[in-house]
């Protein structure tokens, strides 16, 4: 099989080319405009930090996709899906919120932000996934799936369930409704936190199979009726209702990647990751640890495995950063080190054979 194409920069600057244009230069060789943009909306599937978390990526990168869209006569559009987890990212007014707060807005862009799974997390396409292990039919972001093209800007860090958090945790979980993140995390069916319940009568109301009763202004959900699907966790008001979040974390890369896969099968896509505050945790904290290596550079290519594979590569050969989190650990895989209940390479298998890419690569640099 012919390697896959992953092409490279650092992020060394000089007073003739900064980093934006280092990366406008990046993704135009890897091949960006070979897709057709004309009149065409596309989805540039992003993650805009928990406030709090200053590790995200700077929206100055999105601009330099968003212009390179518009110049080839495409419609371009920031998103993301809202979150399973309390915070300010679980519903599309907080969502907006806190990415013009984090600076994603049209004025520093170019392009609205469009929340991918609507105002309470509840808006989403059904899509199926016809050979997964254990998604029969993924529950997406309406918006992603509306869209005609896809661009990924990842950033790449560690995550304490995945390993890594990569390209495919930028699609597969990045784009799952609320009930979709939850089927990723959950091998079981959501429940009450009765201390929370107020007995609104909410999750009741948007129950379509009856398993919902309210006894002395509490509610419960009976199992036998549920069927998982998660639109009572999106419509509680008060964060009553919880999902188990007990999947393993093999399962649940493995669910990401088929969550990916009903995505990446119907439209075009290209991909960019970004190897810079490389926290051990994902954004989705309200904080950021110290990167445990130093910044490495950007990173762009067709292929999603191949860029995840690239990206780990990447790191691995980098020193630990001095007083990080790893700091005085053993050597070996830094990811291992940092989350030693996870295994990154569950993806990156399964990716390549579910047929979404290629894990040998040709790391090309500009």
């Amino acid at each position: 099989m012919e390697k896959s194409k992953v092409y490279f920069t650092d992020f060394r600057a000089s007073m003739n080319q900064n980093l934006l244009q280092k990366l406008e230069k990046l993704v135009k060789k890897a091949g960006i405009e070979q897709m057709d943009f004309q009149n065409k909306f596309t989805a540039i599937k992003i993650h805009f930090g928990e406030p709090g978390n200053l590790a995200y990526l700077r929206p100055n990168y999105a601009k330099v996709i968003v212009d390179i869209v518009k110049e080839n006569g495409g419609k371009p559009f920031l998103t993301d899906c809202n979150t399973l987890y309390v915070g300010r990212r679980k519903n599309a007014l907080d969502h907006l919120d806190s990415a013009y707060e984090n600076g994603y807005n049209p004025f520093t862009t170019g392009c609205h932000v469009i929340i991918a799974d609507g105002l309470k997390g509840t808006d989403e396409a059904l899509v199926p996934v016809e050979d997964g292990k254990y998604v029969k039919e993924a529950k997406i972001g309406r918006a992603v799936m509306d869209a005609d093209n896809l661009i990924t800007l990842t950033h790449f860090k560690g995550h304490e369930c995945t390993g890594f958090g990569g390209t495919f945790k930028n699609i597969g979980m990045g784009c799952g409704s609320r009930a979709g993140k939850m089927e990723m995390h959950s091998s079981g069916k959501p429940f009450v936190e009765q201390s929370l319940c107020v007995g609104c009568g909410s999750c009741q109301k948007n129950c379509a199979h009856s398993a919902v009763t309210i006894t002395d202004r509490k509610a419960s959900i009976d199992h036998n009726r549920c069927v998982g699907c998660g639109r009572c966790i999106g419509a509680c008001p008060v964060d009553a209702v919880k999902s188990p979040d007990d999947e393993a974390n093999d399962i649940l890369n493995m669910k990401i990647v088929e969550y990916s896969a009903a995505i990446l099968r119907e439209k075009p896509s290209f991909h960019i990751s970004l190897i810079c505050d490389v926290s051990p945790y994902c954004d989705c904290h309200a904080e950021n640890d110290l990167p445990i290596i130093p910044d490495v550079g950007m990173l762009a290519s067709y292929d999603p495995v191949a860029l995840d594979m690239a990206c780990a590569d990447l790191c691995n050969q980098q020193p630990v950063t001095r007083g990080s989190m790893i700091d005085g650990c053993p050597d070996g895989d830094h990811f291992d080190t940092t989350h030693p209940t996870t295994n990154w390479r569950i993806t990156v298998d399964y990716a390549e054979e579910m047929g979404l890419g290629n894990k040998a690569y040709e790391l090309i640099r500009i």
